[in-house]
């Protein structure tokens, strides 16, 4: 019952607009409020089906980001929105005791499952008074979605009454796949920072595309306008920013991507000059560090509903800015929760809002028929493939944080073993499901930590300098104090390698003390054999990670890590963002 005393958190936050709810009788009643429901979804990765999913116990905020939401992890995060420990909340918002927990309260998310609550919720508000939106990376993350190239979940997207969404993994499929999905979608894709080059301008391909706007040159449509209840609520797309950074551009080589504040806030003006609407949501894929940086520089939106960085955040954010305040989410990740945003939107303006996020759990909500049976349907062909047994599991395996997780360094010993290397690097993804101690490793579970369309592995030689401005070009990319310069996921995993990391430090300065294994110090001038996968140039050689992982896991037969590659830290001490660490 804990878990809806989250009602009133919007109160605990200076200056913001809420409602106190009565308790509830169970974990999703919901009591109206307000005239327009607005509810979110987003970095759902393909997971149809109920997984486990274990939230970071490292989730490191630099400077002014320190002890700030999203970067609180455990118990910090419990007691900054007053969660009780040890409950179903407790377990649903935090890594805290979770292979216990989640042998108590079951798995989380599946569409099935999903599909009921927003219906649901969607009669209790009543028909035309809410809106589903997804902030995207839903086309992507499951075999099932590799072998029909997305097409498995904009079935699915369609069936749940998504109505309008962004994205940014969608952009890993060719670019004729992306524009074929758009097309098939029910609902409307939305990106305002979205170009086409100029040189694709003058003979574009899919200039019969309904989102091409030639003369501003956008790839897709920018906003949309939807009458909710009444009210005008205008809802502009802002993709991942740095999709041809963190992602090959060669599968969209026409496109460009960006942040693009001038351009956003040129759109914001816009809309609220021609389509007047009562109310201005940005629906982004931004990442909520640099959501809450574009919410105090851009003035005129009222609620941001922010992804990519996967952070389960029970409360908004409220920024203040020249022109207001703006609400800035962010909802988690593999289909585990459900945003509900209630507002009060009367003569043109937000007077209030009520917001829960809800953890979807899969044993409190019944399956729904019509998405499970879609489920069941495009599973079957792949079926026998995906329910391989592996291995087991002698611990919990999962990937979440901004260093190795345990699944990362399964994938990580995998590759230095049956590539014969001394050193192996992994990217730093977010996302990737967990598995709890006992649980058989499938070839599904393996396809959730490494499915993507750019899977081959390398084994190649590099210098002792080269893996260091590896690492200092990642770890800048992760604690870069602007948030606009992170430009992508979290620290790059390693295998057979040690180091000492300093957050604190400027760029160039933040690895130190690179180490073997076995303790033997790494040379700058030295050349070391070093496997990887996910190149974001050229493509690789070698076999798909995921049969790499595969071959090594069927030799294991349990798995117990021997050694977890984390760095060393420095200056983390009482960072709320950090618990639980493991010594170097």
């Amino acid at each position: 019952m804990h878990l809806m005393g989250l009602a009133g958190m919007a109160g605990m936050l200076p200056g913001s607009l809420h409602a106190t709810a009565k308790q509830p009788r169970d974990i999703y009643e919901t009591p109206a409020f307000g005239n327009v429901c607005l509810m979110h979804i987003t970095d759902c990765h393909a997971q149809l089906n109920p997984i486990y999913f274990r939230e970071p116990n490292v989730n490191l905020g630099i400077g002014a980001a320190l002890g700030n939401p999203p970067h609180l992890v455990g118990n910090a995060l419990l007691q900054q929105f007053g969660i009780e420990p040890g409950g179903r909340a407790a377990h649903a918002f935090s890594y805290l005791d979770f292979a216990t927990a989640a042998n108590t309260y079951g798995k989380v998310g599946g569409f099935a499952h999903l599909a009921s609550l927003v219906k649901r919720l969607r009669a209790e508000r009543g028909d035309g008074n809410s809106l589903l939106l997804d902030g995207g990376d839903t086309w992507q993350g499951s075999g099932t979605a590799y072998w029909t190239r997305g097409m498995d979940m904009v079935q699915a997207c369609n069936l749940l009454g998504v109505d309008i969404m962004t994205g940014h993994w969608e952009f890993t499929y060719q670019d004729s796949e992306v524009i074929d999905n758009i097309g098939a979608f029910n609902g409307e894709f939305v990106a305002q920072n979205v170009k086409v080059t100029e040189e694709a301008l003058f003979d574009y391909k899919f200039s019969e595309f309904d989102g091409f706007d030639e003369d501003r040159g956008l790839a897709f449509k920018p906003y949309t306008v939807r009458s909710v209840n009444g009210v005008r609520v205008a809802v502009i797309g802002q993709a991942f920013p740095y999709t041809p950074i963190a992602n090959p551009q060669r599968f969209i080589p026409d496109w460009t991507f960006g942040i693009r504040d001038e351009q956003m806030q040129a759109v914001v003006d816009r809309v609220r000059g021609e389509e007047k609407p009562d109310l201005v949501v940005v629906l982004s894929h931004n990442g909520m560090d640099v959501d809450l940086k574009m919410a105090s520089r851009v003035t005129g939106i009222d609620v941001i509903f922010g992804g990519h960085t996967h952070d389960g955040m029970p409360a908004p954010s409220v920024v203040e800015n020249r022109s207001g305040k703006t609400l800035v989410t962010n909802a988690g990740s593999n289909g585990k929760f459900l945003g509900v945003l209630d507002l009060d939107v009367r003569n043109g303006k937000l007077q209030g809002y009520q917001y829960r996020l809800l953890p979807v759990f899969s044993n409190l909500l019944p399956a729904d028929a019509e998405m499970q049976a879609h489920i069941d349907k495009v599973r079957a062909p792949y079926l026998e493939k995906l329910q391989e047994p592996l291995a087991v599991a002698g611990e919990t395996l999962y990937r979440r944080g901004n260093f190795n997780g345990t699944f990362d360094q399964v994938i990580c010993d995998a590759l230095t073993t049956v590539n014969d290397a001394q050193i192996s690097l992994s990217p730093g993804f977010r996302w990737g499901t967990t598995v709890i101690p006992g649980q058989t490793i499938t070839m599904e579970h393996v396809m959730d930590q490494t499915c993507i369309t750019y899977p081959e592995t390398y084994r190649r030689e590099m210098s002792g300098a080269d893996i260091k401005a590896i690492l200092e070009d990642v770890c800048d990319n992760l604690f870069n104090p602007d948030p606009y310069f992170q430009q992508g996921g979290d620290m790059v995993r390693l295998g057979g390698l040690d180091y000492v990391c300093d957050p604190r430090q400027s760029f160039g300065k933040r690895i130190s003390s690179m180490s073997l294994d076995d303790g033997t110090p790494i040379d700058a001038g030295k050349q070391y054999m070093v496997s990887g996968w996910a190149t974001v140039g050229s493509q690789s050689p070698g076999r798909p990670v995921w049969d790499v992982v595969a071959d090594y896991l069927r030799d294991q037969k349990q798995v117990k890590l021997k050694k977890l590659n984390t760095p060393k830290l420095v200056g983390m001490e009482g960072n709320p963002g950090l618990a639980d660490y493991p010594a170097s």
